[in-house]
């Protein structure tokens, strides 16, 4: 983290020194120059290999404002002029390249419960300082996370089915905004540390937090999904790998990649179980993935989550000794690994949130909303009776057919699933 403190104790250090010379005078301007740096604003970086511990996905700013905050995707004025010049002269990556925005839809609606970060985008409930000091869900609140999970599941489904040729991203964030509504949820990403849409969509390179927007999509593409709903209090979180125009429009490494993605993500759920340490998700994770020629972005991470969106344990989807604690009965966290087909370091756009590979190939996601028992794992996000079977769970190395967990039965429910699914 870089603080205010941080930020004035080399300036500090050097009018020390020099006041030894200068006397009183220097000493003045010492106290001033405290004061002024010391109230100025602090920032949490967006992600460096360095502090990926400390790495959320949408989690940056961390300054407390009375306001609501500004779309930082569309600064006006002078930072609007500097914005302009940016995007006219910034080197991408690949082939995306950002559409036009709709306006930030907004909840007016009453009746919804509403996170405490919707007006000014700031979250008012921080993670635990210490790393491995885990909330443990009651039996009132994990049935509040089931509903949210559910809805989650259920809006993720919709948005997925409109994924086709000439659709635009901004049509899915529209309808997914809409069918969190009907349900009682709010879209958990909008106004989320000020992110101007209900959910993300990351096309081809983009590794994480694509803004939707007005490019249409393209047959062949590939997309992930990310839904969060916040319902009665609580978020439900989920995502999934889509490729515009079904399976015959992937090519063979796109295939391989979300093959890959996927069989890696369920090898390290289905490790998870009461004792288990979570460091070692990233392990099974980064083994698998580096033995098939591809690589695990270090630069974001999955995460606790309950009525906080982002809270302990940090999950890293790579080798890891931290201390992130133990797994326990009444756990709920995400795991979310990003595999690239080459680079996994990250490039982030100017809009400040869109984050692609540095070279351009692509990336894949998966993710659930998962809840430790005394008998193994659980998704909370799982697949539900009209959700489709992908060709990566029909030809899974790892677990052919629907995961819904690792409990007698979770597995029950998989097997009743997979059996009347329909590609």
């Amino acid at each position: 983290k870089i603080s205010s403190v941080d930020g004035c104790f080399l300036p500090c250090c050097i009018m020390m020194r020099s006041s030894f010379i200068n006397g009183t005078a220097t000493k003045f301007l010492l106290v001033v120059l405290c004061v002024v740096v010391s109230t100025s604003r602090a920032f949490v970086p967006i992600a460096t290999t360095k502090s990926t511990k400390k790495s959320f996905p949408l989690y940056m700013k961390k300054t407390v404002r009375s306001k609501k905050k500004g779309d930082r995707s569309k600064p006006k004025g002078f930072a609007g002029a500097i914005r302009d010049m940016q995007l006219s002269t910034f080197s991408y990556a690949g082939d995306v390249r950002p559409g036009k925005q709709s306006p930030q839809r907004v909840v007016v609606d009453e009746a919804i419960v509403k996170p405490d970060y919707f007006q000014d985008g700031t979250p008012k409930n921080k993670p635990q300082l210490l790393p491995w000091v885990i909330e443990v869900k009651t039996a009132q609140e994990i049935a509040k996370m089931r509903v949210a999970g559910r809805v989650a599941r259920e809006v993720l489904d919709i948005g997925g089915r409109m994924i086709k040729p000439g659709v635009t991203t901004d049509e899915i964030d529209a309808r997914v905004h809409k069918e969190c509504l009907a349900r009682g949820a709010y879209p958990s990403p909008l106004n989320y540390h000020g992110f101007p849409k209900s959910c993300c969509t990351s096309v081809n390179e983009v590794i994480c937090h694509g803004i939707p927007d007005d490019r249409p999509l393209v047959k062949g593409d590939i997309i992930n999904l990310d839904i969060t709903c916040f319902v009665d209090g609580y978020h439900g979180d989920c995502s999934e790998m889509f490729v515009v125009g079904g399976e015959e429009a992937a090519d063979d490494a796109a295939k391989q990649l979300l093959q890959t993605t996927y069989d890696c993500w369920i090898s390290a759920m289905n490790i998870c179980m009461p004792g288990k340490d979570y460091k070692d998700i990233g392990a099974i994770i980064e083994d698998y993935v580096a033995a098939k020629g591809f690589t695990t972005v270090k630069n974001f991470c999955g995460h606790g989550i309950g009525s906080v969106f982002h809270a302990n344990p940090n999950i890293l989807h790579y080798r890891n000794n931290e201390p992130n604690g133990q797994m326990t009965s009444g756990h709920t966290f995400t795991i979310e690994p990003m595999i690239c087909e080459g680079v996994a370091k990250p490039l982030t756009w100017p809009d400040q949130w869109t984050a692609t590979t540095v070279d351009g190939k692509r990336s894949a996601q998966f993710e659930h909303t998962l809840l430790v028992t005394a008998e193994g794992v659980e998704a909370l996000t799982g697949k539900i009776e009209t959700s489709p079977l992908q060709f990566w769970e029909r030809d899974s190395a790892v677990k052919k057919g629907i995961w819904l967990g690792t409990t007698p039965d979770a597995k029950k429910r998989a097997e009743d699933l997979s059996a009347n699914a329909k590609a």
